[in-house]
Parts: structure tokens; sequence; C-alpha cells
């Protein structure tokens, strides 16, 4: 069930910015395409702590438009490690708190 609800968060996240063109996610300084690269960070952070590996710096493509495909791949890589419920409703918690900050930044 927690999967599930990463899920539908990210889901609702990337539907949420997947139309946005580059001169969006740089509106503010940028820091709508940083915290948007913190919370995939997080996550890959989360799935390689879960798969017992050191953690690996996510890379920030030269596009931010490639961000949301960046979040879609770590938290499927995140739930495919199966971590401890904690750990899925830590993700989605991030990702709901990001969701509802975007329009501010």
């Amino acid at each position: 069930m927690a999967a599930a609800h990463l899920t539908r968060l990210v889901d609702l996240l990337v539907r949420q910015v997947a139309h946005w063109e580059q001169p969006r996610w740089a509106a503010g300084d940028g820091h709508r395409a940083d915290e948007f690269h913190h919370l995939v960070q997080y996550l890959a952070d989360l799935g390689a702590a879960a798969e017992g590996r050191p953690g690996r710096q996510v890379p920030r493509l030269s596009r931010d438009t490639a961000l949301p495909d960046q979040l879609r791949v770590v938290a499927a890589d995140l739930i495919r490690a199966a971590p401890d419920l904690a750990v899925l409703e830590s993700a989605a918690v991030a990702a709901q708190r990001l969701r509802g900050r975007l329009e501010t930044l």
C-alpha cells in the first residue's frame, strides 16, 4: 500500500511539471529545478540504503526538463528495493511536500 501511495504521488508530481519548458524550471533563480533534483537525490539515497550500497550523486542533466523522468526512475528503483514502510512513507512525504511548494518557489 505504501508503494502504491508513493507511485501515485510521483505520478501526480510528474503530471504537475511534465509540460514545463526550461524557462519555467529556471523561474525563481532555478529553485524549482534545485528542489526537484533534491527530491530525486533523496529517493536515490533511500534506494541505495535499502539495497545496502553506498549512495551516488544523481547527475544533474543539462536540461531540467529531464527531471520528471529521473524522478520516475529513482522512485521505481526505490520501490523495487522493497524498503520498510517507514522509508516509503518518508519518500511519500517528501514528494507531497514538493508538490505543494513548487508553485511558490
